[in-house]
């Protein structure tokens, strides 16, 4: 099967989206182990942030959810060739198989240490979960799967006032449910950092707006849906955001200069995202489609292929960039790799004085890393199209 083949077998405008969330997802790892300032600030504090750290960390706002949103997306067009029930048993087991991976494969490589002093429950985690309710949730006629999924996303800020503190198991509970956390476990740390609420809504949104991609569907209807979807969240997200009265819990307000006033304004939080957070990044999600429906050249052939291999690519990068924090620690002066096999979070650490590099350094790191991880992505999608026989490389 030669590539031109594989690809029409695809939809090209959402594996490019997907590739350039991937692409961009890269910078922001990129920036937590090897950018200098990482280790004692917030790039989103205003009191200690630039304009261009604020938007490195921004702009990869945008990954989490629409890689969640075209995740569902994915499970519709999968179940155009299966039964509802065939895509629920599929779902339900690629979701379980998530969470393992995130709890062994991916914290190895967040941490390498092998005895697993922490565990992070973050966005594979979310992933498998959001993944085993939409098993169930795709049984349900199809106006009821919108209404779940605009329900937890427009209604779950009511839930913010809701705070339960402490190291215990209803603390731990609703961490899982709504409220980043970080908790000790006998010996083990537990980072709760991406709370099911409401991602568990986004991706049956993501199965809905597979409608629009099914077989047959007009895709000029498809362009001028997408534009008005997405136009629809962005004028939504300015109206409440402006209003301070419902979306986020983090309200904008008025800084040193109109530069940081503005960037108050996008500041919106993640943890759990919020109202804002995705009509702002979902928004984005649906223009970006509608501008590239029909989009091609060189640029989007090289982008898709990270779009194709989104997992493949998500594992690997990670092991890449740790090994890279832990060489730059044995050549950089006074460090010392063995801290890179974690035996707390790295924000936790204090050995690390004199360490990391400048941003542009840092934004130099992350490009030489994409570019050299596509040879191997490209190998692995001609390897991945042409063993579609091969039940396990749907799991990756």
């Amino acid at each position: 099967m030669t590539s031109i083949a594989i690809a029409k077998t695809r939809i090209t405008s959402i594996d490019f989206l997907r590739g350039t969330i991937m692409i961009i997802m890269a910078l922001d790892h990129v920036r937590d182990y090897l950018f200098s300032g990482s280790f004692y600030y917030d790039p989103l504090d205003f009191s200690k942030t630039s304009g261009v750290l604020f938007f490195t960390r921004w702009i990869t706002h945008f990954c989490a959810p629409i890689f969640m949103l075209l995740a569902g997306t994915s499970a519709f067009l999968i179940g155009q060739k299966k039964s509802k029930k065939e895509l629920s048993v599929f779902l339900v087991k690629r979701g379980l198989w998530l969470i393992v991976l995130e709890l062994f494969v991916v914290n190895l490589g967040w941490n390498f240490n092998l005895t697993f002093p922490m565990f992070f429950f973050i966005t594979i985690w979310a992933l498998g979960v959001s993944m085993i309710v939409l098993a169930a949730v795709i049984h349900l006629p199809k106006k009821l799967i919108l209404l779940f999924g605009l329900v937890l996303v427009f209604g779950h800020n009511l839930l913010d006032s809701t705070n339960i503190t402490g190291n215990t198991l209803p603390a731990f509970g609703w961490a899982l449910l709504h409220q980043q956390n970080f908790f000790i476990w006998h010996h083990e740390a537990l980072l709760v950092g991406y709370p099911l609420v409401p991602w568990i809504g986004v991706m049956p949104l993501g199965y809905c707006l597979g409608q629009w991609y099914a077989t047959g569907y007009d895709a000029d209807k498809r362009k001028k849906n997408l534009l008005l979807l997405g136009a629809g969240c962005l004028v939504l997200f300015v109206v409440l955001r402006y209003s301070n009265v419902y979306g986020d819990p983090v309200k904008w307000s008025v800084q040193k200069d109109d530069f940081f006033t503005f960037l108050s304004f996008l500041n919106v939080n993640k943890y759990p995202p919020s109202l804002l957070y995705l009509l702002l990044t979902l928004g984005g999600a649906f223009l970006f489609l509608s501008f590239t429906e029909r989009l091609k050249g060189a640029v989007v052939d090289v982008v898709s292929v990270y779009g194709r291999v989104p997992m493949f690519y998500y594992l690997v990068h990670i092991y890449v960039i740790h090994l890279i924090a832990m060489l730059s620690s044995a050549i950089l002066p006074g460090q010392n790799w063995k801290i890179w096999m974690l035996e707390q979070p790295i924000w936790f650490t204090q050995d690390l004085k004199g360490y990391g590099f400048s941003l542009p350094v840092a934004y130099l790191i992350w490009i030489l890393l994409v570019v050299a991880l596509y040879p191997l992505c490209k190998r692995y999608d001609r390897y991945k199209q042409t063993h579609k026989d091969k039940w396990w490389l749907s799991y990756l």
